[in-house]
Order: C-alpha cells, then structure tokens, then sequence
C-alpha cells in the first residue's frame, strides 16, 4: 500500500482548513490585538494553528494502521499533541492562568515518556551513559522548554511554519541516512501540514497560528526528537541541531531576562528574531534568513552527524556557536528602547 498520496492530501487539507479558521476566527472576533510582545501592528485572525493540529492527527492514524509507526509512538505523538492543541484552543478563545497552562504541558511530557519509555542512554564522545530516572526528569523538561520557546518565537510571518518546514524535511533526510527511511513518513506528513498553513501566514500575515498551533508544533517536534533518539542517539543529535535557530535564541534570551531580574510572565518583544525584523523593518527577511541557515549552515552538519562523520556535541557545539553569535548581535533579551 503506497502513501505517497497522504502528502498532497494534508497539504490541501490543511489550506483549505486555515481559510475556514480564518472566516470563523473573523466571525467570532477571534482577533490578536497588538500588545507588548506583538511584532505586528495590525489586528489579525488568530487560531490559524487549528487547521495543521486537525490535518496531522487525522491522517497521523494511518501511518500506525500502514506500520509506519508502533502503536506506543502513535499514542505518545497523537495523545499529547491533541492535549497541548486542546489547552492551546482553549487560552486563545478566553486566557488560561499560567500555573494550569504549565501543569497541562507536564501531563502532556509525563504521557510522552510513559509510551516511549523515556529516553534512552546518551551517547557523546564515543561514550554511552545511562543517566536513569534523571534523563526522564531531564527529558520531560525538555518537551515542555520545547512546547514554550515555540509559543515564545512564533512571533513573525512564517518563521515559525519555515522553522517546522525545513526541520521537518531535514529530519528526514537524517532518517534516510541512518536507514531508518520509514519513519521519515512522520516528520514529512507535519511538514506538509503546516505548509498548508504556511500559505495563509507569509509573507503577509492574513491569519496567525495561535497558541494551538504552536505549542503543538514545538511537542510534537520533541517527541520526534525523543523517539529518533531510540533508533540511533545520533538523530536525537540532528533534531537539537536543526532546531537550533529557536532553541539558541529562546534560550539565550531567557537566561538574559532571568539574570536581569524581569518578570517572566510579562509579555516582551526581546527575543533576537523580534530586534531583527524592527532593524529590518519587515518579517520577510528575517524568516529567509532562517530558512537558509537551517539549510545551509545547521542541516549539513546534522548530515555529518547521521553519517557518524562528527560527533553529536561536537556538531551541537560547532552548529550553535555562530547562532549565539547571532543572538548577541541582535540583543536578544535585552531591555527594549523606552517609547
């Protein structure tokens, strides 16, 4: 059985479903109102998001019925992912206080290492470790950092649809190299997904993603992550080097308003791609820059990875070290200039 026709199909899916979203969101003055994290300056539709959560968990149940994937990698993926989009719908229809957000994102984390059996010893420098229970603790705040920092970087047209893209079609090429083609199915079918919605969101905004959408892309992401980690740690490895871009600049500027002393809850608009794209004066050339050093610069050397030409962390080193360049260039987390 082929299913090579499951990607157009999400793909008109997930279009025709973003323009639905955006009459409803419209209808309902579902409306993302400028504030002080906001990029933008003119009310948009939100909840665009929607539209790539019911696309992938709709076909997602084929991959599992084709073998694609187990039936534990399907309810890890499936079950946590509906569970973020639900709390996700739920704070852009009306807000959600932070604590309850936050104890739903561990629930969701909990449930990914129940079915994949947490994460596997670390491989590093030629060496293998088994940490135990701390690199469940580890990986369960790592799938809820990555839920977050993809909330915090949704911020632009298109950056986070691009960031998803090409880490999702990277992701895959990792699993071909590795031998591992099957599995490349997954990351493939959410790439064209959320290129569905990519058309409706850049390079002008006509409706935005929403928290719905984003904090599913960022567990979703992290489950891949996790479960590529059980068939080669190598391509756990390549998924942190690919997603470098948001990782580096979500976490830089959040240790740097920590330091600092700020509110964290507080809105802001000091991650390193937001002082961009006001230099820049627009979203445009922030988003291709992104897309062409995901490309160019963090897939080649996640590739080098697969093939076990480099080691993981010295690749992680090498691969992040210009992004946090970057970062500092950009002043991420760095106070805002009074208005």
């Amino acid at each position: 059985m082929t299913l090579f026709w499951l990607f157009p199909a999400i793909l008109i899916l997930a279009l025709v479903l973003t323009g639905a979203l955006r009459r409803y969101a419209l209808n309902n003055n579902l409306i993302d109102l400028p504030n002080g994290r906001s990029s933008h300056v003119v009310p948009t539709p939100r909840g665009g998001g929607v539209a790539i959560v019911s696309s992938f968990l709709a076909f997602l149940p084929m991959l599992w019925i084709g073998g694609v994937l187990s039936f534990e990698a399907f309810m890890a993926l499936f079950g946590a992912g509906l569970m973020v989009a639900i709390v996700g719908f739920l704070d852009d229809h009306g807000h959600i206080p932070a604590r309850w957000r936050l104890l739903s994102h561990f629930t969701a984390a909990v449930w990914v290492l129940i079915w994949s059996h947490g994460l596997p010893p670390v491989e590093a420098f030629g060496y293998v470790v088994d940490l135990g229970w701390f690199a469940h603790i580890l990986a369960a705040f790592y799938l809820v950092w990555m839920l977050n920092l993809y909330n915090f970087m949704d911020g632009i047209n298109g950056l986070a649809s691009v960031e998803a893209i090409t880490t999702c079609f990277g992701a895959a090429l990792l699993y071909w190299l590795c031998a591992t083609p099957v599995i490349a199915w997954v990351p493939l079918l959410l790439g064209f997904a959320v290129a569905g919605f990519l058309y409706w969101n850049f390079p002008k905004a006509r409706i935005f993603m929403g928290d719905a959408g984003s904090g599913f892309l960022g567990i979703s992401l992290g489950v891949l992550a996790i479960q590529g980690a059980w068939m080669s740690f190598d391509l756990f490895w390549g998924w942190l080097i690919l997603l470098g871009v948001f990782i580096v600049d979500a976490t830089f500027t959040l240790c740097r308003r920590i330091l600092r002393g700020d509110k964290l809850y507080e809105a802001h608009r000091s991650h390193a791609y937001q002082f961009a794209s006001r230099e820049f004066k627009s979203h445009i050339p922030v988003t291709v820059a992104v897309a062409l050093i995901n490309v160019l610069w963090l897939l080649p050397l996640a590739c080098l990875v697969a093939t076990k030409q480099l080691d993981g962390i010295v690749a992680l080193i090498i691969a992040y070290a210009p992004l946090i360049l970057l970062a500092w260039r950009f002043r991420a987390g760095a106070l805002e200039a009074s208005k």
